[in-house]
């Protein structure tokens, strides 16, 4: 009996001696999104500005005049842009598109609002992040203060969870960002 217990106890410890099983690490996204290359605008408005080549510019069914899309198809996302004339209506132009980025203060974490400024087109406006689950995770305006006012507003085509889209989200910021740096007025 004493040998067959060293025997098992042999065996058992031979069939034991291999790999450790170790619990698995806690695993983080690894998304790598292109290389920003930026195109100009082609389009038959008083505005144009660069965006990243692997945006489509749509114009949207029914819309007014130089409102487009900017869709982000890989990122089912899209910068929805709107322009309007400036005719005595500045303050009411900029009242809207300040209280734009408060409706989504119900299911925000945090809203922060950057002044952009570049006399040398005479473009300028805010920029608002938006963090959380909201609806938008960014809009803008740029304006003249004069003859021209444009807006943008980024969605995403899901419902929001901004654990999920964030990364995707800050990629299209930084696209926004270059918008409207290279806005120019015809």
């Amino acid at each position: 009996m004493k040998k067959i217990s060293i025997i098992l106890l042999i065996i058992a410890v031979s069939i034991s001696c291999k790999d450790e099983v170790l619990p698995k690490q806690k695993a983080f996204l690894d998304l790598e999104f292109p290389t920003a290359e930026y195109v100009e605008t082609n389009l038959s408005c008083p505005y144009s500005f660069e965006y990243n080549s692997i945006a489509k510019i749509v114009k949207p069914k029914g819309s007014r005049p130089c409102w487009i899309n900017l869709n982000y198809p890989k990122l089912n996302a899209s910068i929805f842009i709107t322009y309007q004339e400036v005719h005595n209506n500045l303050d009411s132009l900029l009242m809207d598109s300040q209280k734009l980025p408060l409706q989504h203060t119900i299911k925000a974490d945090y809203i922060e609002g950057d002044v952009y400024m570049n006399p040398e087109h005479k473009t300028y406006g805010m920029f608002y992040s938006i963090d959380g689950d909201a609806a938008s995770q960014a809009q803008f305006y740029v304006t003249d203060s004069v003859k021209h006012f444009v807006t943008g507003s980024l969605y995403f085509n899901q419902k929001p969870n901004f654990d999920s889209i964030m990364p995707a989200a800050s990629y299209i910021k930084s696209d926004i960002k270059r918008l409207m740096e290279s806005l120019k007025w015809r």
